[in-house]
């Protein structure tokens, strides 16, 4: 009986193989479309394997996320909120800052969407561009924290405790834009595409040679033009999302003094640690961009100290020693994802 019944699988098994060379050969005929232009103040790049030219439905996402979120568009939902208009919220605004106070309570405040009006006070918000005096700083801090606003979902709902408190949502919302971005994408059955604006990136599948997408982290040097695009490594990543930030080009200086664009919450002043820059891979681009804020707040050690309360997430971390030579720290879990030079 047993040689009878595997002969009448024997067909079923041929279909199976038959169908799924097929199914593979479809997938790998499908060409890779690239779509690019800018948004959010800078650049978007994307490449995805379809059919189809969904650059037009890639934009109207997009432009949701900016009417949500900008704080260069009047009529934005953030925009709104911090002049204390009666708004009602929507589900972008209402993710993003969900998400922003769940990282602000795991980093103690080093990443802080209330932190509006310190960029505004530095000249990097809105270029006033004048350091702001410690009189100044001082009278900002009753209405800056992360603790002064509360989301309430249903319905949905933000409270602050003082009018004056302002949100800044610029540390995040270039890596959710990926992820809203990625979202389509698998929306339309897209397995393989690289989505990534103003340097955050969000990966799945494999690239049009069929191996794992090559992102390259940037070497820090003084370049505030952004001419200078040499490489200090590549990771060979998928399925991933990864964010950067660095206080290396973003810059300025003001009566012989440099100032960082990365502001601490906590102090009131651009950040003074020996990292030059932060790159940071997570399950969403949302949550890495704002723990790479966050661990240009924290420095080396307090970045160390949260990655060892989240395995989800890994690290690579150029940062100045105490001989003054840039060195690098990355996740244990990161090493067979560097690419070999």
């Amino acid at each position: 009986m047993k040689p009878k019944s595997l002969y009448w699988q024997i067909p079923f098994l041929l279909l199976l193989i038959v169908g799924t060379v097929v199914i593979i050969k479809q997938q790998n005929d499908q060409p890779f479309q690239h779509n690019e232009g800018k948004v959010f103040g800078t650049f978007y790049h994307i490449t995805y394997q379809s059919q189809h030219d969904l650059h037009r439905e890639i934009l109207a996402e997009l432009e949701k996320v900016d009417a949500s979120l900008s704080m260069f568009n009047q009529q934005s939902t953030l925009s709104r909120v911090n002049r204390n208009e009666n708004v009602e919220l929507d589900d972008c605004f209402v993710e993003v800052v969900s998400l922003a106070q769940q990282v602000s309570a795991e980093t103690n405040g080093a990443f802080d969407i209330t932190v509006a009006p310190l960029v505004n006070a530095w000249g990097f918000g809105f270029k006033q561009g004048t350091p702001p005096t410690r009189h100044v700083i001082d009278s900002m801090r009753p209405f800056i924290g992360y603790q002064k606003i509360s989301l309430c979902k249903h319905p949905a709902r933000l409270t602050k405790q003082d009018p004056r408190t302002m949100l800044d949502c610029s540390a995040i919302a270039k890596g959710y834009g990926c992820d809203v971005v990625a979202r389509l994408l698998k929306q339309h059955d897209v397995t393989n595409f690289m989505v990534e604006i103003g340097g955050e990136v969000v990966t799945n599948g494999v690239n049009a040679n069929r191996t794992a997408w090559r992102i390259g982290v940037t070497k820090p040097t003084d370049d505030s033009l952004s001419v200078n695009g040499e490489l200090q490594t590549v990771l060979n990543i998928t399925d991933r999302a990864m964010a950067t930030s660095g206080n290396y080009r973003k810059f300025y200086y003001k009566n012989g003094r440099k100032y960082a664009h990365t502001i601490n919450p906590t102090s009131g002043y651009p950040v003074q640690h020996n990292i030059l820059s932060a790159t940071v891979l997570a399950p969403s681009c949302a949550t890495a961009d704002a723990y790479a804020t966050a661990f240009m707040v924290l420095g080396l050690e307090g970045a160390q100290k949260i990655l060892a309360r989240h395995s989800e997430l890994m690290v690579y971390l150029i940062y100045t020693d105490k001989q003054g030579r840039n060195a690098v720290w990355f996740s244990p879990s990161l090493k067979k994802y560097i690419q070999e030079k």
